[in-house]
């Protein structure tokens, strides 16, 4: 299986299709694509708490420069 880089979850949601797809046809084995499946679905998991983070701290910085003045 080719490496993939998955930063977004606009990504993961490409990789896991394309898991389905294959797993579909015969390309990989079902228990494989469960086990990336799951992977995957966790690593979906850690870029949202990572994205809601920057959210979190972009709002954060700008109460904290909107208190100031």
């Amino acid at each position: 299986m080719p490496r993939r880089r998955l930063k977004t979850l606009e990504d993961v949601r490409r990789y896991l299709a394309n898991l389905i797809n294959r797993t579909e046809d015969g390309e990989v084995d079902p228990s494989l694509a469960g086990k990336l499946g799951y992977l995957a679905n966790s690593l979906a998991r850690v870029i949202e708490g990572s994205e809601l983070e920057k959210r979190v701290d972009g709002l954060e910085q700008q109460i904290a420069r909107n208190q100031k003045t």
